[in-house]
């Protein structure tokens, strides 16, 4: 009974949170423009009104273009069971769980690419194209983030490997810990296509990445689709946060109002970035991911000499 209120309260707060995440990142960039900007909660509404309307499907579509935003939000809200919320251990932990975390978001993004292909448009086929090219550098620096930490912990499991964090580390891991969290930092901006990798709010299709894959969608699919990218915001930024200023008071309530507390710091944080940096050109993005590959790799030789 624990382990289901575990997973109770942690899909609680991945569903209850994570719009709110998108908000913030608006609200910040909104004032570096010197803007009011949308309210916080405009996600919601956006969400909400989306799932109440109709949707369109093309007569050259089939089950993959409905199964795909269904079965990539089941996938993340399945792999964020696998990481800690604010808490001593995940829901499902187990040795090498980290694997079957990445390949969870691994299968989100095959059915969301497998979706765009469906619809037979150019422009969504252009769209996965570069999802899944990037996908290509994002994943083993993701992998090679994991065996650094796997090194520094002696665990396969996330629960261990993130549970450590800052606080039960020594000095000697502290260069790699570092390394290995501003690798994940790019990760993060990468598989959420945040600026500089991409922009959310551009329309111009010869640009977009996420946004093209998604264009024939509408309705509650879309809605579905917002929602499944809010979700891995919140379970990408949940790596971090419980990587880099993991707090635990011994209070469950508290070290989960201190983990939202935090996932809403590092959104702003985002948001502080996407205001001051402009976006790269498509041909540097995999230079950007190379560097993250390159610091979780420098993380793993330090730890390994």
């Amino acid at each position: 009974m624990t382990h289901l209120a575990d997973a109770a309260i942690q899909l609680l707060i991945l569903f209850g949170l994570s719009p709110l995440l998108l908000g913030v990142i608006g609200k910040t960039k909104s004032l570096f423009a010197g803007r009011r900007g949308p309210p916080l909660a405009q996600a919601y509404r956006d969400i909400a009104k989306l799932l109440r309307k109709g949707f369109v499907l093309s007569e050259t579509t089939s089950w993959v273009f409905v199964a795909g935003p269904v079965v990539s939000l089941v996938a993340v809200a399945t792999g964020a069971l696998l990481v800690p919320f604010g808490a001593d251990s995940a829901p499902i932990a187990f040795a090498g769980d980290m694997i079957l975390f990445a390949y969870l978001l691994a299968l989100a993004r095959f059915f969301t690419t497998a979706a765009a292909l469906d619809t037979g448009s150019a422009f969504e086929g252009m769209g996965s194209a570069r999802e899944a090219t990037f996908a290509c550098l994002s994943e083993p620096a993701l992998f090679f983030a994991f065996l650094a930490l796997s090194r520094m912990t002696s665990s396969l499991s996330l629960s261990a490997m993130l549970g450590a964090g800052s606080l039960g580390l020594g000095a000697a891991s502290l260069a790699p810990l570092v390394l290995v969290c501003l690798g994940i930092f790019i990760v993060v901006l990468a598989e959420t296509c945040r600026i500089p990798v991409d922009d959310p709010a551009t329309h111009l299709e010869l640009t977009m990445i996420h946004e093209a894959m998604v264009l024939d969608h509408s309705g509650p699919l879309l809605g579905i689709v917002e929602y499944a990218s809010a979700m891995k915001l919140l379970v990408l930024e949940s790596l971090l946060v419980s990587l880099a200023a993991p707090i635990r008071t011994g209070a469950p309530w508290l070290d989960r109002c201190a983990f939202a507390a935090e996932v809403l710091a590092l959104a702003a944080g985002i948001g502080v970035v996407e205001s001051t940096t402009a976006r790269l050109r498509m041909r540097r993005v995999p230079y950007l991911l190379t560097g993250a590959l390159l610091l979780g790799g420098a993380g793993f030789v330090l730890l390994a000499r």
